[in-house]
């Protein structure tokens, strides 16, 4: 760990782009090792080693490593060091052990983000995005500091592994407050309206940590709440309403990517419909349920990134992201329909991807709460592969517009970006990497 954040730091000093992005496979190698059983030994009062912390460290640094792959026109200092100031910013939220400094890298990873979408957006709408993303993510956050305060005093710490769960069955009356700055991260339906305005309006590489970084922060920020609270999976009535409007607010959203016309805007309401399972086996509190959130995050991580790649390269071949404009691909570029296809695949959890097992691992946790929720995640399984479907025909099929230039094909640099997201998502890993 300590390796990682003084790696990180150097790389402030460089201002070569290609000696910073071999810096970054050097941190992914680093952190590939760190998934030893040996290191989870090694725990301090400063940072906190397990396997969930260590996986997403693992996919904040390929994230980013896969940002500066597929942006090799944009190598301007500026840009590097917002880059690596966020990955610096979440190495430590996925690592630190202390509770208040959690929820200060937890609202400082908003900065760099913010400024992705104001500074490198493309669309004049950026500002408005920002602004929504800020008031939605910080009004929501705030009430949880003063818990957070509120626990380290009774507690006479702010060590999140000195913290006794037993005896704070106080706090199953502040659901609402610790549970709801998580959820607008993630987002739960209702609390999104932020998420496709922010998506729509930023660029490539905000798009891909927004969708594949951040929105794991509220998964994690859910399970760190778990840990020290003890108050999920109690079925109360409380928790059984939010995990009923989550796996409800994902069928609607599924139902949504039918009518969107944008094409980042389509993808974006993907994403919330797959966060929709993550916080059911989260709040279930099951081990099948922890363990299908822990593969879908990290699954949906890669493949929601990809997809805004893909997006981003067909964007720049039509100059244009409407899916009434954006057909005829498969003439045209057929690498780019062969990765439509590829990806749209992924999305809908075919085999042998990890978001089938994600899927298949949520059964038993929706099993043990209703039939209904079995019913409900049956027929968002079925929507998703009809909106993909959907939309890999309705891009790459029919005749062409006359009004699209043809272009270069694919550059090498795109062609490692997307193989080097594909690749994570098809091998199986180990089972006893997310315990």
């Amino acid at each position: 760990m300590f390796s990682m954040l003084f790696g990180i730091i150097a790389i402030f000093f460089i201002n070569s782009w290609s000696v910073s992005f071999c810096s970054i496979i050097v941190l992914i190698l680093i952190s590939m090792l760190s998934f030893n059983q040996y290191f989870f030994n090694t725990m301090n009062y400063i940072f906190m080693y397990n396997n969930i912390s260590n996986l997403l460290i693992f996919l904040s640094i390929m994230l980013i490593g896969l940002c500066f792959i597929s942006t090799p026109e944009n190598k301007k200092s500026r840009y590097m060091s917002c880059l690596l100031s966020l990955l610096f910013i979440l190495v430590l939220v996925f690592s630190v052990n202390n509770v208040l400094l959690f929820y200060i890298f937890f609202e400082a990873s908003l900065i760099p983000t913010l400024l992705l979408i104001v500074c490198w957006g493309y669309q004049p709408e950026r500002l408005q995005a920002g602004s929504y993303m800020m008031l939605y993510t910080v009004r929501a956050s705030l009430p949880l500091l003063m818990v957070l305060l509120y626990w380290s005093y009774n507690e006479g710490s702010f060590m999140i592994i000195l913290s006794d769960t037993c005896k704070y069955n106080m706090y199953q009356s502040m659901y609402f407050i610790i549970y709801l700055a998580f959820l607008v991260k993630l987002p739960l339906y209702s609390c999104h309206l932020w998420l496709p305005k922010a998506h729509v309006e930023a660029s490539l590489a905000g798009s891909m940590i927004l969708a594949g970084i951040l929105l794991k922060l509220g998964g994690y920020g859910l399970i760190q709440m778990n840990y020290i609270f003890n108050i999920s999976g109690d079925k109360s009535f409380f928790l059984i309403f939010i995990m009923s409007l989550s796996i409800w607010g994902g069928l609607l959203s599924s139902l949504m990517c039918l009518r969107q016309v944008d094409l980042k805007a389509f993808i974006a309401y993907s994403s919330i419909g797959h966060m929709a399972l993550v916080i059911v086996g989260i709040l279930n509190d099951q081990v099948w349920g922890i363990l299908s959130s822990i593969i879908t995050m990290y699954a949906h991580g890669l493949s929601s990134s990809a997809l805004f790649c893909i997006a981003y390269f067909s964007y720049m071949k039509v100059r244009s992201r409407s899916l009434m404009h954006m057909k005829g691909l498969l003439q045209i570029y057929p690498m780019i329909a062969f990765f439509w296809f590829l990806l749209c695949s992924v999305n809908m959890a075919v085999p042998p991807t990890l978001n089938l097992m994600g899927e298949m691992f949520i059964i038993p946790s929706l099993w043990s709460l209703s039939n209904m929720f079995i019913i409900v995640m049956g027929l968002m399984i079925f929507i998703s592969g009809v909106y993909n479907m959907f939309l890999y025909t309705s891009i790459n099929h029919s005749m062409y517009s006359k009004h699209m230039l043809l272009g270069i094909p694919l550059s090498s640099s795109q062609y490692i970006s997307l193989l080097m997201h594909l690749f994570p998502m098809v091998l199986f890993l180990k089972m006893d990497l997310f315990f």
